[in-house]
């Protein structure tokens, strides 16, 4: 049996992870959801996705959060130019002060402790796989030569909506990769009225660092080891065999417009979320609610609808949502 957390660990990561939500909070209004999930990603060692029309503030979100937490950041613009080499680097001829030359690596953006993905489906399917082995072994390849990539590292990546102009679909193995897929939805009308108030006056909000590189890693560690009981984690691999239409649990809907369901990566994105979430609220034991609360952002992209379902406008959030619905806390 292992042991307990110690107190005075979660009272620090807890403290720590406030005063970074706070620094955020400075420059994005409302949007606590989608704040805590990119916080969820940094201290579990994930990737986010996030999806919503431009202009509600991702870019922002992910730019505040890196200086928050005092990391080396770097921002890929993605279009359909892109090509993989502008990502992970490429080898060069250097010369020396001697004047001898050979070849040399020269490291792409994607050497950052965050990377910002920006509009990451504006640009070609080969190119958006070049994230691949970086987001699965933290290392990328060039000319049969392997570098590994410093930690901690998180891929924060924005989207716009599929059906709009000019996007490509990010392949399924590549959205595996992202623990969260979270939607950024519009503001509210109060919150409208707080963003212009910050964004059209004469004084913009300054972002403090509040947690170092060292303490990150911490929090890191802490996070793994917040308990979960058994029947917790049990409701968590039910819930996922629920979203297979050839289980036992699946409901009608799944067996009727789900064609493939959730990997075994989304019962990890489901525990490890819940584990963050748990910790924010300074506990150190994942309840069932953590699961639940998580489920849809850790699953939804993980879920493949068949043709019928496309054709009806069916979305995964509604399959999870009846899932969540029918699937017993207990057996």
């Amino acid at each position: 049996m292992t042991e307990p957390l110690p107190q005075e660990r979660v009272e620090s990561a807890v403290r720590k992870l406030a005063a970074v939500h706070e620094e955020v909070g400075k420059l994005v209004v409302g949007q606590r959801d989608i704040i805590e999930g990119a916080l969820t990603c940094l201290i579990t060692g994930g990737h986010a996705l996030l999806e919503g029309v431009p202009g509600l503030g991702k870019t922002v979100l992910v730019r505040a959060l890196a200086q928050a937490v005092a990391l080396k950041f770097s921002r890929i613009q993605f279009t359909p130019d892109l090509v993989p080499s502008d990502i992970i680097g490429t080898t060069v001829i250097a010369e020396d002060e001697r004047g001898r030359k050979a070849f040399t690596f020269q490291p792409g953006p994607v050497f950052s402790n965050i990377v910002l993905a920006d509009e990451v489906n504006r640009t070609t399917p080969k190119t958006q796989s070049a994230l691949l082995e970086a987001m699965q072994d933290r290392s990328v390849t060039v000319a049969g030569t392997t570098h590994m990539l410093a930690e901690p590292f998180c891929v924060l990546a924005t989207q716009n909506p599929l059906e709009m102009e000019g996007t490509y679909p990010l392949p399924e193995a590549q959205l595996d990769r992202f623990l969260l897929k979270l939607h950024v939805t519009f503001p509210s009308h109060d919150d409208l009225h707080r963003i212009l108030d910050r964004t059209t006056g004469d004084a913009e909000p300054s972002i403090r660092s509040v947690m170092s590189h060292e303490e990150l890693l911490a929090v890191r560690a802490t996070v793994r080891e917040v308990a979960v009981a058994r029947h917790v984690q049990d409701y968590a691999v039910r819930v996922l065999e629920a979203t297979h239409r050839d289980r036992p649990g699946a409901n009608a809907l799944v067996k009727r417009y789900v064609r493939y369901g959730a990997s075994p990566r989304g019962a990890q994105a489901c525990l490890l979320a819940a584990k963050a979430r748990a910790l924010l609220a300074g506990r150190v034991h994942v309840s069932i609610a953590d699961v639940r609360a998580v489920a849809l952002a850790a699953l939804r992209h993980r879920v493949i609808l068949s043709f019928e379902g496309e054709a009806e406008g069916i979305t995964t959030d509604q399959v999870l949502a009846e899932t969540l619905a029918t699937v017993p806390e207990s057996v």
